[in-house]
């Protein structure tokens, strides 16, 4: 073990101390202090961008308050998350420009997308995911479901057909061959933490007997959503008829979508209290719907794919590199060179 990763290790008190997702051809890793992001190129070259990283959290203390760290958590990593992917379809793009140019062919100069781009590409994301997985599900149960003025039975019905959904669209991604590398990423982003997390050495060969199984992932995350959304809006709904009479789709659509952050706050808070107790039988009963779901989301991944995870944690965490890599800010770089 260096002497530099001597002095850094994983703290079980303070979950998401490390984290990250896959992205094209590449992973990016968060640090306590910075975000990195690893990503192989067509030739095999790897290419590095890191930058300062201080969570809302840090920035204003209101975010540090349970439940509501986690809803901001959950907005600050999905700019952080569709801004990375946006970086590494530039690569990708880039390296399919330059062959085009190398058979003799000629392309458009594209240009980086802007912040308000980015915004507005977050937010789209946000409303659809609300419109297929929140609003869908009440629509749903509502029109086919005589159950509307039952509080318990509405939302158990309408969390199964919002499980059902997001099942069938996680099965049917995974069979499309550009996600299943991506899901390959995922794996190797996973056996990359749990290898740090484990307080070994971070290298490859540590790296590939550590489990691609981890219960803090994005998609243990999803299903816990879906899963407090019934007890929760069951409970709304509960109050919601005994002082209106009865409940309508509107009104639950005014009621349930403004309470969506409060959901993913409360599951934040689950996440991070059953991540600590995964070593208890309660613990490994809580955490094991969401490790079976990353049976879908994650895959094995080979050897190159897990030294670019690899390389994308040592360099979230100030680790000195394990081979040499190119760092970039933005894809320019690589035209200029």
């Amino acid at each position: 073990m260096s002497d530099n990763q001597k002095n850094i290790k994983f703290d079980p008190n303070k979950p998401l101390q490390v984290g990250g997702q896959a992205v094209i051809e590449g992973v990016m890793m968060r640090g306590p202090k910075k975000i990195a992001t690893a990503v192989r190129r067509s030739n095999g070259d790897v290419l590095v961008r890191k930058r300062e990283y201080k969570s809302l959290g840090e920035k204003y203390k209101f975010f540090k308050l349970p439940i509501l760290r986690g809803a901001a958590g959950l907005v600050e990593m999905m700019f952080i998350g569709i801004e990375t992917l946006n970086f590494s379809a530039e690569i990708a793009m880039h390296d399919l420009d330059e062959k085009e140019r190398n058979n003799g062919g000629t392309v458009k100069k594209k240009k980086s997308a802007s912040n308000l781009r980015l915004s507005l590409t977050v937010i789209f994301a946000l409303l659809m995911g609300v419109a297929i997985f929140f609003i869908t599900p009440l629509f749903i149960t509502t029109k086919l479901f005589d159950v509307e003025q039952d509080a318990f039975w509405f939302n158990i019905i309408a969390g199964g057909i919002r499980l059902s959904i997001l099942l069938l669209y996680l099965l049917g991604i995974s069979l499309m061959k550009d996600v299943k590398r991506l899901f390959e990423y995922h794996g190797g982003e996973h056996k990359a933490v749990m290898s740090f997390e484990s307080s070994k050495e971070i290298t490859l060969e540590s790296a590939k007997y550590s489990s691609r199984f981890h219960p803090r992932c994005g998609t243990s995350f999803i299903l816990i959503v879906a899963l407090a959304s019934m007890l929760l809006f069951s409970v709304i709904d509960s109050f919601l008829i005994l002082w209106l009479g009865k409940l309508t789709l509107p009104i639950r659509l005014m009621t349930h979508l403004p309470l969506v952050p409060l959901v993913g706050g409360v599951s934040y808070e689950f996440i991070r209290w059953s991540s600590k107790k995964t070593d208890t039988f309660i613990g490994r009963i809580l955490v094991a719907p969401g490790l079976w779901m990353q049976r879908i989301t994650t895959k094995e991944p080979n050897q190159e794919q897990l030294e670019v995870a690899l390389i994308a944690l040592r360099a979230a965490l100030d680790l000195d590199e394990v081979k040499p890599v190119k760092y970039i800010q933005n894809v320019s770089e690589l035209i200029a060179k």
